[in-house]
């Protein structure tokens, strides 16, 4: 969610010179990417984990302070609800070995965490949506104690005006049709955040070739198919976090006014388009002021913070999200991609992260890109049929017409993504190990969700009710993610 804020509300005066002062920031920007040196010579890469918390009944454990006391790693932080923490991984050089160097790291630091978590009852799950979540969890004191969470909680209630109405339909005609009267159901949406650092003019080209890609890590990565006890979309999470963090009343929704959670409607060719579109038109949610005057730093040669146009950026909620920031005094731009839900292990992270990073380069680097061939109409389209249906979604690929995701996949981007990672410089047995976990799952067509979905149906046919089926699938789900083996080789009942 983003830094600290120090207020939970903003008077009118507050929010007008919070918009004069993300103009100017954006002005100062705009001068900087013609004028300023970026760093990018490294191919750096971060990465960020939201988990859950559960209790010994598998069902959400509110203790997150505890649970971080008792880790005392400051890698590992507080997230929107009080059964969500967060791991931050700092940035690494992509070549080589380093992803097989992570893996083990990351193992070491999550089994040691989850020691901790157990002296307060916790136990951790990655998981894309907790499939034990329930309305009356949001009864009570729910969100964490954090200025931000509570500011932002009551600027999107406030915005909207009325309590937010989430209406999700799944395969089967199950259905979650509520009204919340906060975001709360938003932290049901754990996510993996992959970064990476490129050069302003390269930037539009990676963009557009993550926007590309985004459906088909939906298909492949699917792992959210239940939400309050209902099997929805494979990839629930999208719509969950669409429509719980909503600003507008249905009468703006029918005016054709953006939502907060952005895919986007056009291909960009610079960074500035989107920063540009924030501004223009999306309003304050959080009016945090600083004292810098950002084009004083600037002809002093110094790197502004931006902070007002960096903290506007955060509360849009664009699956790609462009980034700026600044490290050791020099400034850098990321591509943030925030589709791909958590877990279900270490490994299968990885390998999502792997694909991705490949595939990127390689579509980014083409002599004729793919969104030349493709409408962003067309992009936008698979995105939500990969939400819907997962490993059962037929995408649109210009030189294949419709086609499944997994003959997507292994004819044509797999290779693709092989080749991007080689031209990384990673590791033969890097591509090799996460590369082939993404062949595995696309030749089985096993993801998380396939997994979950599979195993409910099972426990529900030997006569479990459906809160009884999801707590015991949770538990086994738990069992297999310690094992750190891919989702694909689990066993099915």
């Amino acid at each position: 969610m983003g830094a600290e804020v120090t207020a939970q509300s903003y008077s009118r005066e507050e929010r007008q010179r919070y918009r004069e002062k993300v103009r100017q920031n954006l002005d100062v920007f705009e001068r900087m990417l013609t004028t300023s040196s970026f760093e990018f010579d490294r191919p750096m890469t971060g990465l960020e984990i939201e988990l859950n918390l559960v209790d010994e009944q598998q069902d959400p454990h509110f203790h997150n302070a505890a649970v971080l006391e008792a880790i005392a790693d400051p890698g590992y932080q507080t997230e929107l609800a009080r059964y969500n923490i967060e791991l931050n991984v700092p940035p690494r050089p992509l070549p080589g070995d380093s992803a097989i160097e992570l893996e083990h790291d990351l193992r070491e630091s999550l089994n040691a965490a989850d020691q901790a978590a157990k002296e307060v009852g916790s136990k951790i799950v990655a998981i894309g949506i907790l499939p034990t979540i329930m309305p009356e969890h949001y009864e009570g004191d729910w969100i964490s104690a954090n200025n931000r969470y509570t500011a932002l909680n009551d600027s999107i209630v406030l915005a909207r005006g009325e309590d937010v109405y989430l209406d999700i339909e799944g395969p089967t005609g199950e259905r979650v049709a509520t009204y919340c009267s906060s975001i709360a159901p938003e932290s049901a949406c754990t996510s993996v955040q992959l970064h990476l650092q490129v050069a302003p003019h390269e930037f539009a080209q990676h963009w557009n070739a993550a926007q590309a890609l985004s459906s088909v890590q939906l298909a492949l990565a699917a792992n959210s198919p239940y939400f309050f006890g209902k099997r929805l979309h494979a990839e629930t999470r999208i719509e969950l976090f669409s429509q719980a963090t909503d600003t507008r009343p249905v009468e703006l929704k029918n005016q054709g006014v953006r939502p907060r959670v952005f895919f986007g409607e056009r291909w960009i060719t610079s960074i500035f388009d989107l920063f540009e579109e924030n501004v223009r038109y999306f309003p304050t949610l959080l009016a945090e002021i600083t004292d810098e005057d950002p084009m004083a730093k600037l002809e002093a040669g110094v790197a502004p913070e931006l902070a007002e146009l960096r903290l506007h950026n955060g509360t849009v909620y664009r699956w790609n999200r462009p980034i700026y920031d600044i490290v050791g005094g020099t400034p850098h731009l990321r591509v943030e991609n925030r589709v791909l839900p958590a877990g279900p292990t270490i490994a299968d992270v990885l390998a999502n992260a792997a694909f991705y990073y490949g595939a990127v380069r390689h579509l980014a680097a083409a002599d004729r890109p793919v969104w030349t061939k493709m409408s962003f109409a067309a992009c936008a389209d698979n995105f939500e049929r990969a939400a819907r249906s997962g490993m059962d979604a037929r995408l649109y690929w210009p030189g294949f017409g419709e086609v499944s995701a997994d003959e997507l996949v292994l004819r044509h981007l797999l290779p693709m993504a092989h080749e991007g990672l080689r031209s990384w410089g990673v590791s033969d047995a890097v591509r090799e190990r996460y590369l082939g976990i993404i062949e595995g799952r696309a030749t089985t067509g096993v993801n998380g969700a396939e997994w979950q979905t599979r195993t409910v149906e099972h426990l529900e046919a030997q006569g479990h009710g459906r809160r009884d089926a999801l707590r015991r699938m949770l538990a086994r789900y738990s069992e297999l993610m310690d094992s750190n083996e891919p989702v694909h080789t689990w066993p099915l009942p």
